[in-house]
């Protein structure tokens, strides 16, 4: 399957985010659970994040991340890119 990466950029307040962070986690658990090799992280300095996945095309990588409770809750703002790995 193809991978996939959600580059993304905070717009809310650390409080209000903070408060999606949990359910953010639990919906990355539930990708891995269903084969979706997902894993996610923030950069070191304040103010975004990347999740990297895979999936079947572009349509469903679409589906996967408008199901992202940070982007469902209007935490971030994010560009999305099929990942061709060239080595590893």
């Amino acid at each position: 399957m193809p991978w996939f990466v959600k580059i993304e950029e905070g717009k809310v307040d650390k409080s209000i985010f903070d408060q999606y962070v949990p359910a953010h986690k639990a919906y990355v658990e539930e990708l891995i659970a269903k084969g979706h090799k997902a894993k996610t992280g923030y950069w070191a300095q304040f103010g975004g994040g990347m999740l990297l996945f895979e999936a079947a095309s572009m349509e469903e990588a679409e589906a996967i991340v408008a199901l992202d409770p940070l982007v469902k809750n209007g935490c971030v703002n994010y560009q999305l890119y099929e990942w061709k790995i060239v080595a590893g």
